[in-house]
């Protein structure tokens, strides 16, 4: 089943051409990986597909139908579609477990009592139930990525995505959420994940999308991707050497 369907995707910043003709479909419990050098389109594109920034012109499909325009329910949407973002964007002043039932409760209108319950359950699986009373500053950056997923897992969405998931981490750290990221794979969470990070695209991914200047370039396995001569972009990124 074909859970988004991305057809000739564009955004313009003013009269910067940000993403230009971009087409994808993400299958349902399927894992993309979004690569490409800074300022190539990623965020951007990721951002797009839960209205956090609204494009210029084409068309998005959400379980078959389309999602742009006036009419649609966005807070809807993005309890179907989450989001983790690059620096968590956890709240400082709320506990671990305040800032993962704060959406249940807003959002789905959850008692304290159940909203707790259910911020429990998904803090449970990640191994933070220990942590449920700390501050966000008493974490560890690993810590602070597990909080942010179990938060967005609660509202239990169709689709997660993933903003450089692991550029505050060390490599341990990294490994760390490879592995959480591919424990959510087979438990059959859809993701998009965007990443510079080539370790971890090779461990959540067999195949990797490649955005250069706001167009999908290439859509290959990692290790064609990364023995490329043809192609002196690819070659760059990849750190192919003759």
């Amino acid at each position: 089943m074909t859970v988004i369907a991305i057809r000739d995707l564009a955004k313009k910043f003013g009269d910067q051409a940000v993403l230009s003709g971009i087409n994808l479909d993400l299958q349902q419990g399927e894992v993309k990986v979004l690569m490409g050098s800074s300022g190539s389109g990623k965020s951007t594109l990721l951002r797009c597909l839960n209205r956090l920034v609204e494009p210029t012109a084409g068309s998005i499909q959400f379980k078959g139908k389309e999602i742009l325009g006036p009419n649609v329910d966005v807070r809807a949407l993005r309890k179907q579609i989450g989001f983790v973002f690059q620096q968590f964007a956890l709240y400082s002043h709320l506990t671990v477990l305040e800032n993962v039932s704060l959406a249940l409760r807003k959002l789905e209108g959850m008692g304290t009592k159940e909203a707790n319950e259910k911020a429990l359950h998904e803090l449970a699986q990640f191994e933070m139930t220990a942590h449920q009373s700390k501050y966000p500053s008493q974490l560890s950056g690993g810590q602070k990525q597990r909080v942010a997923i179990s938060r967005a897992l609660a509202m239990d969405p169709a689709v997660l995505l993933l903003d450089e998931p692991t550029s505050a981490l060390d490599p341990v750290m990294s490994r760390d959420v490879g592995d959480l990221i591919n424990r959510l794979h087979h438990n059959g969470i859809t993701m998009i994940c965007v990443t510079h990070d080539l370790g971890l695209a090779s461990n959540i991914s067999d195949r990797v999308l490649f955005l250069d200047k706001g167009i999908i370039r290439a859509d290959e396995r990692i290790e064609v991707l990364a023995n490329d001569h043809t192609d002196p972009d690819l070659q760059a990124f990849f750190g192919k050497r003759e």
